[in-house]
């Protein structure tokens, strides 16, 4: 049939290791990339691209950082949040004292900026672990937005503590209109996502699996637990902080510690978990899914009421069910909806042939 690979010989070792080995996989992303980047921003209006489709490209690479930590080295971390805000304020501020900064330096600045905090933030991970290492993250959930909130410098002494971010400017281009916007956020997902992918094939990467599966074991066998730790919390706050830059620049338009409450942390571990742990493509599909189904909840509680629905009620309702969503995922499929993707193309590889 269409997808096989029978026929497709791999003969060197680089062709072995591909990310996609599969010939149809290599053209089915190619033309989906060709697709986010021509077709969307052609044919999407600007609602599309400002309420859906950017905040959900900015989730994801912030789905992707807390992904890194708890997906590939297995610690966890209720601070998603409090890092983007970090990167939200260093972007701001470097652009504010600095102006002659490119923009995309400025980013990845504040991503440096994210993965220093993160590097404080992840030695409590050299003692403790699981729940008391939540606990520890969660802190600094805390301690950042009180930070921000206090500290009128971080705001340039601002007296609603709201501020307006920067124009964004790239190479005398300014990118002021969604369809712009979106082909930058876009531009810097999918270059994150293809860095995060290599990194996981890495030595780096095959050292915070190993820490994740039995710390013990890979310190036998001569893996730096204090290295692999603390790096994994660098990466990862990285990504959450060119997130959060991303989500004031290009999404919001103004940075605010409100922004990044603990709801915004829960909320991304939803999508990793829901997404699946440990993969890229599941941070794809957690965002998605989180931002899809209360449109689609909404449409559905309409159209079986048939009447005017209280808001209220619908924000409990899409609460239950994330809730009942999540027990379902744990109990019937652990790794999420990349699990279920890939279990599809195994089974359409195999078709019409029993698995």
């Amino acid at each position: 049939m269409i997808y096989r690979e029978a026929g497709q010989f791999r003969t060197t070792y680089a062709a072995d290791q591909r990310i996609f080995p599969i010939a149809q996989d290599r053209v089915g992303v190619a033309l989906l990339l060709a697709a986010a980047f021509v077709g969307v921003p052609l044919l999407a209006s600007n609602y599309v691209l400002t309420a859906l489709l950017i905040p959900m490209l900015v989730l994801t690479l912030a789905a992707l950082g807390l992904n890194i930590l708890t997906g590939y080295a297995g610690q966890f971390s209720l601070g998603t949040a409090a890092f983007m805000s970090v990167g939200a304020f260093a972007a701001y501020n470097i652009q504010l004292r600095l102006p002659w900064m490119p923009l995309l330096l400025t980013f990845a600045l504040a991503g440096l900026t994210s993965a220093g905090v993160g590097l404080v933030f992840g030695l409590p991970s050299l003692r403790i672990k699981g729940f008391y290492l939540a606990v520890a993250t969660l802190a600094a959930q805390f301690f950042v937005d009180w930070l921000f909130t206090k500290v009128g410098w971080f705001s340039n002494y601002s007296s609603s503590g709201v501020i307006t971010a920067q124009r964004m400017v790239i190479a005398g281009v300014a990118f002021e209109t969604p369809a712009r916007r979106y082909v930058l956020v876009l531009s810097i997902v999918a270059t994150l996502a293809l860095v995060a992918k290599n990194l996981s094939r890495t030595r780096t990467g095959r050292s915070w699996m190993a820490v994740r599966d039995m710390d013990v074991a890979a310190e036998v066998i001569g893996i730096p637990i204090l290295r692999t730790k603390l790096t994994a919390f660098a990466v990862s706050s990285f990504y959450c902080g060119v997130s959060g830059a991303l989500w004031a620049f290009a999404y919001l338009g103004t940075v605010e510690p409100q922004a990044f409450d603990l709801q915004r942390s829960f909320q991304i571990l939803f999508m990793v978990i829901i997404g699946g742990l440990g993969t890229v493509m599941g941070a794809f599909l957690g965002a998605a899914f989180i931002m899809l189904f209360p449109l689609f909840l909404n449409w559905m509680f309409h159209a079986v009421v048939r009447g005017d629905v209280r808001p209220g009620l619908l924000s409990q309702l899409e609460l239950v069910c994330f809730g009942a969503l999540i027990i379902l995922f744990l109990i019937l499929e652990p790794h999420g909806l990349a699990r279920l993707w890939q279990i599809g193309k195994e089974k359409l590889r195999l078709w019409p042939f029993p698995h």
